[in-house]
């Protein structure tokens, strides 16, 4: 029998209606109640049942006391005989239901065609349309391949309309079409090559050409890293993009993961490749990779700006530096002078300084200059440095810098922010002076775009006449300017996806909408009762610690403390349970020492995860045991960094050209982002509740480093790791089990990506906490989180200098004990004047129209922003109530480090499998690096899936049967090498596999959704 449905599922799904009730009476014993029974489940999945063990136990219950028949008498009703297929019969002709016939096949096709054209290419998602629409037409489902054939044509067709359109926009373009075509036709030279007649599509025999000088390299080429002549490069390449000509709107009202997938082709592609296609495909392959290529490369450009400008100024700061401590080095008696002080002080440690300090100093005029010499030096610094600034910016970068205003169109929604959009303008209409000055008849402007510690560097005070603007000190101040507020969103770029106008990022039906999305975050319509529901949290919390202080030994709270008024211990580590090394040692006994590859291979076809990778094109020919042997390979070749090269000498069959061209064909991001989702939902699913308990709702999550090339802009120096490199951000649950991971660049925000993995991770999983380490937390991720409804856990570092906000001004007299860590009440008036802003920006992470760092970008640098404000105060009060509650609970404490060594420990294992090169990301691609992050998740999820089967079998073994205690099933966990061999040569055997009793899934026949409640 299958699982029960429980009292809700069964009244609305199988309870008879009075018609139903009657269609019975002509029926007896277990031909009544085999017949009540698939009818009921006929209208609540859609299909009837193959077997008894189809049908929830409760549910046969419910039926048999309707029909007024034993439940047991259903044992003598047999599913596949003629007296079941003739009630089929019957029931098809009362319910109105029908099997698929060859009409209803077109029909189907055309349907789905009409709705997933324009935006959708998911095959999940198109195949819940597809029994949505069978439901609503009442067609039993039909079978697997006749399922698989509907919606292969459906999307075949719907790419085929998609084209079309957009083809036809484009050939309405003037010379469009024949500009396009001259990226694949002519070669280096300029000669226009003679077309092929041959008629091909996406296939084996696409080759490679030696066109690394042509325009189409050119725009595929990846930038290089931080310098002038990457800048010039990309400007090149934005103009080449340009020239084209590809209209604005050319797919427009056709979705991203739609001119994304065609952008992914036109990528893999030669040019020989794209010759082969008829015209309307070629153009509109070519076309969407232009369209988001001109969005990248101006991306790349801003990007490269605000390093540049950051690269001169860092520069000049240690050129100065280290010319003013070689100069500091020459002044003779500092040091001994210093000498002198610290042993008169340390010999009469409570005298007056007047009367010890003085005296070793040789008196008070000493301390007097030295201080005044002091001063002038740092004046001395600051002015050496805007100089070297300035010669820096003038001497070299310059030139770049100011053909790129003749390329980029800078904007400002805020009038504030107008002065420095006007000063561009100024100094790009001045770009080919030679002057040292402005033009007098210029209107300058000063107020919001030069710093006050540059003014006096900026203007010239002559003995006559007015003061005059340096041009060239002037442009460097705009550049500044420029970087700052284009890092905060207030001027933003025309045609820039991460630096697009912040307006953008906001849901535009959230004015149609807004019901449904304040109760989609589950937040009450009223500010007020927002507000209400916070203040009572943080009484409730600050109240329970004022209350059990005296009691906790681990904290006291105390002015009196050095450094903060909150004295913390942190609870002890626990050890492993020595029951948990004999489990892992009798699992390498039993099973031996197995391969990486074999561990991949199990986890791939118990799972089908690599049925994610699709082919870029529409069709395809390689054999699927083929296709699967090659996916295998090249994740395991990405996954462990070995390389394709490596893993294509090993006993498999496959060479490596083989491999190189599927990975080119097959190997993406999202193919492997889906392929993650699908182990780690198999292995929730495969887990036994005996074994690791209930399902949890909590993920840690923490970044860990990568090595990376750095001839690239995505590469930068991360000073805590001490390295130039990326980071990966994991989320990785309870089990060991990782629900999400990202590749970020060494600057990037913790607390952003904390956030997106929870919102993005597409799981089964539903996550309700989020662990993090100290820099994955912020007031204004405490706020943000509290909007988006899930806890944010963090292990505070610096927990002793932590503020406890009051709840209100009621409150001053109360929380005695807790006084001395106490600060300011909660400004509920900013929440309040704020609150539909604060849901709106909650509403576009959640819904993706933005991502959080897209946000966070946006209020983190701009102190003054109302709604930055507001979430601010969102998060001190939200941050109160946690570190109130931390503080008072042990095993709060205990859950949030445990949570965060799984994540350490799922750091540690990287270092096992990605052993290839060192470790080191051997890509100046970021698309390559994403794969091979993406790909080690793969392998490690694989790694969890297998071992979670077997510790199952072992401790389903009678000698293992009660031996694990309750501490041992705390420490428990899947994620653990000794019997795992990564290294040595590549042998596949699709043959050879591991004996688990964990059965292999079957093919799942096709499963419509239930019919609703």
């Amino acid at each position: 029998m299958g699982r029960d449905l429980g009292l809700d599922g069964v009244v609305n799904h199988f309870t008879l209606s009075g018609n139903e009730a009657g269609w019975l009476r002509n029926k007896t014993g277990a031909t009544r109640l085999g017949f009540a029974v698939q009818l009921k489940f006929l209208t609540w999945r859609g299909r009837f049942p193959k077997t008894r063990l189809e049908l929830p136990p409760d549910a046969v219950e419910h039926v048999a006391k309707q029909a007024g028949v034993a439940a047991s008498e259903l044992a003598f009703y047999d599913f596949t005989d003629r007296t079941a297929q003739r009630h089929r019969t019957e029931l098809r002709k009362l319910t109105g239901w029908h099997e698929c016939t060859t009409t209803d096949h077109l029909k189907l096709i055309s349907h789905l065609v009409d709705e997933i054209w324009h935006d959708e290419r998911r095959d999940e998602q198109v195949r819940s349309e597809l029994f949505q629409q069978m439901r609503h037409r009442q067609i039993e489902p039909p079978t697997p391949d006749q399922v698989t054939s509907i919606i292969r044509s459906a999307l075949h067709q719907a790419d085929e309309r998609a084209v079309a359109e957009a083809a036809a926009r484009i050939a309405r373009a003037e010379g469009c079409p024949r500009r396009l075509d001259e990226l694949v036709f002519t070669d280096p030279t300029g000669d226009v090559t003679e077309r092929d007649d041959a008629v091909a599509v996406d296939g084996d025999g696409a080759e490679d050409e030696g066109d690394a000088e042509s325009v189409l390299s050119d725009i595929k080429a990846h930038p290089g890293n931080v310098s002038l002549n990457s800048l010039l490069d990309e400007i090149s390449k934005l103009g080449q993009v340009r020239a084209v000509g590809v209209p604005a709107k050319a797919f427009t009202g056709i979705g991203v993961q739609v001119t994304a997938a065609w952008r992914s082709r036109a990528s893999a592609a030669s040019p020989s490749h794209l010759r082969r296609f008829d015209d309307p495909v070629r153009h509109v392959l070519l076309a969407a990779l232009l369209f988001q290529r001109q969005r990248e490369i101006t991306d790349t450009l801003v990007e490269l700006l605000n390093s540049t400008v950051h690269r001169i100024n860092a520069r000049a700061e240690k050129k100065v530096t280290e010319a003013f401590v070689a100069e500091f080095t020459k002044v003779r008696g500092k040091a001994g002078l210093l000498g002198k002080i610290a042993a008169a002080s340390l010999g009469a440690p409570d005298g007056s300084v007047r009367s010890v300090v003085y005296p070793a100093a040789g008196g008070e005029k000493t301390l007097k200059d030295l201080v005044a010499e002091m001063k002038a030096t740092n004046a001395e610094f600051a002015r050496s440095k805007r100089e070297v600034f300035k010669s820096s910016y003038s001497n070299h970068y310059r030139s770049g810098l100011m053909k790129l205003l003749g390329v980029l169109d800078f904007r400002s929604s805020n009038d504030k922010h107008k002065p420095v959009i006007e000063a561009l303008k100024l100094i790009e209409r001045h770009k080919d002076s030679s002057t040292t000055y402005l033009p007098l008849g210029e209107t300058i402007p000063l107020e919001g775009v030069v710093r006050k510690d540059w003014m006096e560097f900026a203007l010239h005070t002559p003995d006559k006449g007015p003061k005059r603007v340096m041009r060239t000190v002037y442009e460097a101040c705009v550049f500044q300017a420029l970087r700052d507020r284009l890092r905060c969103k207030e001027i933003w770029v025309v045609g820039a996806d991460k630096w697009r106008n912040p307006d953008d990022d906001l849901p535009d039906d959230f004015e149609m909408r807004r019901a449904e999305y304040y109760e989609k975050l589950n937040k009450p319509r009223e500010a007020k009762v927002f507000i209400a529901q916070l203040k009572s949290e943080m009484r409730t919390e600050l109240g329970a610690l004022d209350t059990k202080l005296p009691k906790l030994p681990w904290v006291t709270i105390s002015a009196k403390h050095r450094g903060g008024a909150i004295k913390f211990t942190e609870p002890e580590p626990q050890k492993e349970p020595k029951n948990l090394r004999r489990l892992k040692k009798a699992i390498r006994k039993k099973w031996g020492t197995v391969a990486l590859i074999d561990i991949l291979k199990e986890a791939a076809l118990r799972t089908g995860m690599l049925k994610t990778l699709a082919p870029m094109g529409t069709r395809e020919a390689i054999d699927e045991a083929k296709l699967l042997e090659r996916l295998l390979l090249i994740a395991y070749a990405y996954g462990t960094n070995s390389g394709i090269s490596s893993v294509a000498a090993g006993e498999h069959g496959h060479s490596e050209e083989e491999l190189r061209y599927t990975a080119r064909r097959y190997l993406t991001a999202v193919g492997l982002k889906a392929a993650g989702v699908e182990i780690a939902n198999a292995t929730f699913a495969a887990r036994s509740e005996a074994v690791w308990g209930q399902g949890t709702t909590t993920v840690a999550s923490d970044s860990t480093h990568f090595k990376a090339w750095d001839r690239n802009i995505f590469t930068e120096w991360h000073s805590r790791y001490g390295g130039r490199g990326v980071l990966v951000y994991w989320h990785i649950e309870k089990g060991s089990m990782a629900i999400h991971s990202q590749l970020l660049n060494c600057t990037a925000s913790e607390v952003a990506a904390a956030i997106e993995g929870m919102m993005r991770h597409a799981t089964t999983m539903q996550a309700e906490g989020n662990y993090v380490d100290s820099h994955g937390q912020s007031e204004i991720g405490f706020g943000l989180t509290r909007l988006l409804g899930y806890d944010l856990l963090p292990r505070i570092k610096q927990i002793n200098k932590v503020k406890l906000y009051r709840p209100g001004r009621d409150d001053e007299d109360s929380y005695e004990r807790l006084a001395d860590a106490m600060t300011r009440p909660i400004r509920w008036d900013v929440i309040e004047n704020n609150y539909d802003q604060l849901i709106k920006y909650a509403t576009a992470i959640r819904v993706g129209t933005a991502s959080t760092e897209a946000i966070l970008r946006r209020f983190t640098r701009t102190a003054s922003h109302p709604v930055y404000q507001a979430m601010l105060e969102v998060g001190r009060a939200q941050k109160t109530i946690f570190v109130a509650r931390y503080l008072r609970d042990r095993d709060l404490q205990r859950e949030i480090q445990e949570g965060l060594n799984v994540v350490e420990g799922w750091n540690g294992a990287n270092d096992i499998i990605f052993f290839g090169k060192s470790g080191e990301l051997s890509s100046n691609r970021r698309d390559s690096q994403e794969l091979s992050v993406l790909a080690l998740h793969l392998l490690q999820t694989a790694l969890v899936f297998v071992n979670t089967l077997m510790i199952q079998d072992m401790l389903a073994d009678p000698e293992w049967a009660n031996l694990l205690t309750d501490e041992d099933k705390r420490a428990l966990t899947p994620l653990f090498w000794m019997h795992i061999q990564p290294y040595g040569e590549v042998r596949l055997n699709m043959g050879r596999r591991l004996q688990l009793a964990h059965p292999v899934p079957p093919e799942p026949d096709p499963e419509p959704e239930p019919a609703a409640a």
